[in-house]
């Protein structure tokens, strides 16, 4: 069995594996579309094969920032015989995911790039997309991914309306990191934000706030100025948001609620706010946002303003 990242030599074979699936909203069209500009590339794209010339029998897309060295995320896991017994596809997938992992680490990976799956949001009620799970989720735990968290994906689009300013804080514009830095490590006291939580817990609140200001301000594409702080009419800080995007979408970044606030529905001001930022700055066709299935008070505040969940991503990790 020969496992190996790709040329673009390969590129006419890879695509016949590369569909929409129960796992997966990639197509062929978009997989050309992100090689071209470096967010997929052939060194990411990992296939197996029984011969140096056979067709490829399994294959893994894994994405990254177009200025990044290493991958972040792996988009894709396809087989090109899906009616093979459970136990031979993953034992292929994870044999395909070990390899790539190893090359990975030997290149300065601190951990294998989370493996993120895009699912229905009933996939447990559907036989033939939780077995597609099953498989895929059992290679990714043998390969180094065995942590998991499902989030609901969240979707504004412009006929829903934008929400009306309720009069409640005042939301304005701060040009200081280290306030963001203090409200970030603010909210940390009892965040339903998995990843956050688990970050913080690694590297202490401090840098992890220091480390989410970073990552919003120098690797999201959102602008710098979109960022808001919300305070009471007095001026006590209560929360903040963080308007973004990504290379596809504008995003909900991030939103937080200091813990002595929370209970009052704040969440609806800022992510109405967020809402109308980008809508003026971005006129999009939709906004997207994530948050944890377990994350109830924040679901329930994109369920008031409009944005509708009919996907769950489910993502593993190492950790």
């Amino acid at each position: 069995m020969i496992i190996r990242p790709t040329a673009t030599a390969d590129l006419d074979r890879v695509l016949p594996l590369i569909a929409p699936d129960q796992c997966s909203a990639l197509t062929a069209d978009a997989y050309r579309a992100r090689l071209a500009d470096g967010e997929y590339r052939t060194d990411w794209t990992w296939i197996v094969q029984d011969a140096p010339d056979g067709p490829p029998l399994a294959l893994a897309v894994w994405w990254g920032d177009p200025d990044d060295d290493l991958p972040s995320a792996l988009d894709g896991l396809y087989l090109r015989d899906a009616a093979g017994s459970a136990d031979d596809r993953t034992e292929l997938a994870s044999a395909l995911l070990t390899a790539a992992h190893a090359a990975y680490a030997a290149a300065g990976a601190d951990a294998a790039p989370d493996y993120h799956l895009i699912l229905p949001g009933n996939w447990r009620e559907r036989p033939g997309t939780a077995e597609a799970v099953a498989w895929r989720r059992e290679a990714a735990r043998r390969s180094g991914l065995p942590a998991s968290v499902e989030r609901l994906r969240y979707e504004w689009t412009p006929p829903v309306g934008l929400p009306e300013p309720s009069g409640r804080l005042l939301l304005t514009a701060e040009p200081d990191d280290e306030v963001f830095v203090d409200l970030f490590r603010r909210v940390l006291v009892g965040t339903l934000d998995a990843d956050t939580r688990k970050e913080a817990e690694r590297l202490g609140a401090e840098a992890q706030a220091r480390a989410d200001v970073a990552f919003y301000r120098d690797t999201m594409l959102g602008d710098r100025s979109w960022w808001r702080v919300a305070r009471t009419p007095d001026g006590e800080p209560v929360g903040f948001g963080i308007p973004s995007r990504n290379h596809a979408f504008p995003v909900v970044g991030y939103l937080g609620v200091l813990p002595e606030h929370r209970g009052r529905r704040y969440a609806d001001d800022l992510l109405a706010e967020i809402t109308r930022i980008l809508a003026a700055e971005a006129s999009p066709e939709r906004i997207r946002a994530d948050t944890d299935l377990t994350n109830a008070p924040m679901a329930a505040a994109f369920d008031r303003l409009g944005y509708r969940n009919d996907t769950r991503r489910l993502v593993l990790s190492a950790h």
